[in-house]
């Protein structure tokens, strides 16, 4: 059975092939770097705005892609196993259940932290992927 390469690892590939800043372990970068993928993030947060304002779901898809394409991008310069990342904020999330199981919500229907909410640890994530703290 052939597994399918992840956005990470897809994402580390274009990174190669093209040229692109490429870290192995997380560590800061310039801040002209920094400025840059702040940048290409807005302009695709930007658009997907502009695909949720037209409706078309393909649209809307595509800037979907592009955002976490990018994010993921954002990631590989910084050398930061985003996958692991998400696993533990995911955990951090799952947290939010109350002791009954159940989410609290606000009015617009976002979850909340409930009393059983545990952080995410992503120091210590980013510690076993190499990173030193100064």
């Amino acid at each position: 059975m052939t597994t399918s390469p992840t956005p990470q690892e897809l994402v580390r590939a274009f990174h190669e092939a093209f040229g692109l800043d490429l870290a192995t372990r997380p560590t800061s970068v310039a801040p002209a770097l920094a400025a840059h993928r702040q940048v290409l993030l807005q302009e695709e947060v930007t658009e997907l705005a502009e695909a949720t304002e037209s409706g078309r779901l393909v649209d809307i898809a595509h800037e979907l892609a592009d955002v976490v394409y990018t994010a993921y991008g954002t990631a590989a310069v910084h050398g930061i196993d985003l996958d692991a990342v998400l696993a533990e904020v995911h955990r951090a999330n799952m947290s939010k259940l109350g002791p009954d199981g159940r989410p609290a919500r606000r009015e617009d229907g976002k979850v909340l932290k409930g009393e059983s909410y545990e952080p995410p640890r992503v120091a210590d994530v980013l510690r076993a992927q190499g990173h030193e703290p100064r």
